[in-house]
């Protein structure tokens, strides 16, 4: 059975010339970026120039940028290392209701410690309004964290006037830009923002490595203690073969983005377009204009998620109800719920397609027929 993979928002497939290059480093580079021979400077050297290229890649400089596990870490570190360093200022956060749990638990976390987090929702697009941020500010607020680019609906937030409104006032801004980072172009000084973060699986990297982008002159405290790597923030010997293919596939983002999203959206038109043509009623969930290219909520009324994603599997087309880290999971997605509320069907009746490396327009024109198929038989 011919299988197709659509659910590029949850982790993407590792590029053939990431693969060879984490081999390369994995063979030829053993030696520890802190140690001072030659083994030691010749990681040293993939390591500063990885460094680097990350750096560059979001307009930052090579000292803003520290390597973490993933997104998840970087989250963490952002959000509770701003919180511990700055709780001598105020103990007020802000963030949103449909952001991804490694930022929603780790405000959880800090309630827990005595912290006060309010939680703004969206509307019905998945937008947040920057006048709710404006209202919820306080003399107290120390941090304002809202992600970039959701990772189960797409919707894009407006993190530049976020930035423009917190120009004025002293807390720190910080991103999730996992979703975000790969396809849309990144400048932290356009955007204002103190922190960002993100994870390689999702444009086609490694799993296990990120990074967290600090604003130079942000206070942070440590996550982990240990030695002095990644400059005191973050200890622990770098994963110098995981660093060395984030910053292939890095190139590789810069150098075919455009391409990549033109191909997603044209994917995504398809996609609509069959299902249009087969005469099933469907419903976007999300921005229809400022939304990520590569992910499509969609609600068909009358179904089950759990049913629709078996028998998705069963047929070949690997789909999602929402967030990786919540599968399996038979409770409703909270962006979701966020958007519509608890009572909404669209809870009970919405699949994430996302598309990326490897799919073709063959492929997404099978996928939806017999997504087609499926909804029209579960409906009947």
């Amino acid at each position: 059975m011919k299988r197709i993979y659509l659910d590029h928002a949850a982790t993407s497939p590792v590029h053939p010339a990431v693969i060879e290059k984490i081999t390369t480093v994995m063979g030829s580079t053993f030696g520890n970026p802190s140690s001072i021979h030659s083994y030691g400077r010749a990681a040293r050297h993939v390591l500063d120039e990885a460094r680097s290229t990350i750096a560059d890649s979001i307009h930052a400089q090579y000292a803003e940028i520290i390597f973490t596990s993933g997104g998840t870490e970087a989250d963490n570190l952002g959000i509770i290392g701003a919180a511990h360093a700055n709780k001598h200022k105020g103990k007020h956060i802000i963030t949103t209701e449909i952001e991804h749990h490694a930022v929603l638990h780790s405000c959880q976390y800090l309630e827990r410690e005595g912290f006060d987090v309010t939680y703004l929702l969206p509307d019905e697009s998945g937008v947040i309004r920057v006048d709710d941020i404006k209202k919820a500010l306080r003399n107290d607020t120390i941090l304002v964290t809202v992600m970039y680019g959701n990772n189960e609906v797409g919707s894009i937030q407006p993190i530049k006037k976020i930035g423009e409104l917190l120009g004025n006032h002293p807390a720190l801004f910080h991103t999730d830009a996992v979703q975000a980072y790969g396809s849309i172009q990144i400048d932290v000084k356009e955007l204002g923002v103190d922190l960002l973060s993100v994870s390689a699986h999702k444009m086609n990297g490694p799993k296990g490595i990120g990074f967290l982008y600090i604003k130079s002159g942000s206070k942070i405290s440590p996550g982990a203690y240990g030695g002095e790597q990644e400059l005191k923030r973050r200890a622990g010997t770098e994963n110098l073969v995981s660093i060395a293919g984030f910053a292939e596939a890095v190139r590789i983002m810069l150098g075919t983005q455009d391409e990549k999203n033109n191909r997603n959206r044209q994917y995504k038109d398809q996609f609509l377009n069959v299902l249009t043509s087969e005469k099933v009623d469907f419903t976007i969930n999300g921005s229809c204009e400022d939304n990520l290219p590569h992910v499509l909520n969609l609600s068909f009324s009358g179904t089950d998620v759990e049913a629709l994603l078996v028998n998705l599997d069963m047929a070949g087309v690997a789909a999602s109800s929402g967030s990786a880290c919540t599968a399996g999971s038979i409770e409703p997605s909270h962006v979701l719920v966020a958007m519509f509320g608890a009572n909404s069907e669209r809870t009970r009746s919405s699949v994430r397609f996302s598309f990326g490396l490897g799919n073709t327009c063959e492929e997404i024109v099978e996928a939806a027929e017999i997504t087609a198929k499926i909804v029209k038989r579960l409906r009947s």
